[in-house]
């Protein structure tokens, strides 16, 4: 395994990362809300870029894993920034990237920002949206007024401890949606969902699916897969995904 590095953001966040030399495109792996680069999937596909020789990068965001800051001081938009920044810094040339979960969205983000920059994009289980779509629409009265008033909401999660969502989470949010305008990804794109997802739904999956235009683009649901998508099989399919991508572009 590779040395944590370092990258000092403009903003003087400083962010952990791990990266491989290789072929390109160079696969950039996202992670999800909370998650980290130590993840099962992050650790199987740099491994399997390693075997294969080709370039690979993965990081943490601020206020995740070995980066500085606190989670709750976070938003999506502040993520963006920093996957910009790790991208601009530590990349040449085309990328790939495979974003899970909040992941996803990054990934999207990212796509309609420098799409000139992408190969090809493979989402696991895909989250865009999920401040509005998930955190708002499901407040009760009670917690909308707690957001309105500046206070934190907590909402438990099947996969770790509760979820604080803040203000700025929520608010941020609405200036990073990409469901509600037009999301062109003109480059191989393979998502990837479970059916037994209790954190993002199919429906979720099939929205993105029906939302974005692109010349390539194709939905996998693996029937009884949950949100972690991390056993053997799924990671094979990830694998899968991310040959078909390459594949396009020799």
């Amino acid at each position: 395994m590779t040395e944590t590095a370092f990258l000092e953001t403009k903003s003087g966040r400083k962010l952990a990362y791990h990266r491989i030399e290789g072929v390109g495109p160079c696969i950039v792996f996202l992670g999800g809300l909370k998650s980290d680069m130590m993840g099962t999937k992050a650790v199987f596909l740099e491994d399997w870029a390693r075997r294969n020789g080709r370039a690979f990068l993965r990081f943490d965001y601020s206020g995740h894993g070995e980066s500085s800051g606190d989670f709750t001081d976070g938003c999506i938009g502040d993520w963006a920034e920093d996957t910009a920044e790790v991208v601009a810094a530590l990349t040449e040339g085309p990328i790939l990237p495979v974003g899970s979960s909040m992941g996803g969205w990054q990934a999207l983000l990212l796509a309609r920002s420098q799409p000139e920059r992408l190969a090809g994009l493979v989402t696991i289980a895909a989250a865009p949206d999920f401040t509005e779509d998930g955190y708002w629409a499901g407040f009760t009265p009670a917690q909308r007024a707690r957001i309105e008033a500046g206070q934190t909401v907590e909402l438990p999660s099947d996969y770790m401890e509760p979820y604080k969502v803040t203000p700025r989470m929520i608010t941020d949010g609405r200036n990073q949606l990409v469901l509600r305008s037009p999301l062109h990804l003109p480059f191989p794109t393979r998502f990837l969902q479970g059916t037994a997802d209790t954190a993002v739904s199919v429906a979720t999956a099939t929205r993105l699916l029906e939302h974005a235009t692109g010349p390539d683009m194709r939905l996998l649901l693996v029937k009884d897969a949950d949100h972690r998508f991390s056993d053997g099989p799924c990671l094979d399919l990830i694998v899968q995904a991310i040959h078909e991508v390459l594949a396009s572009n020799v």
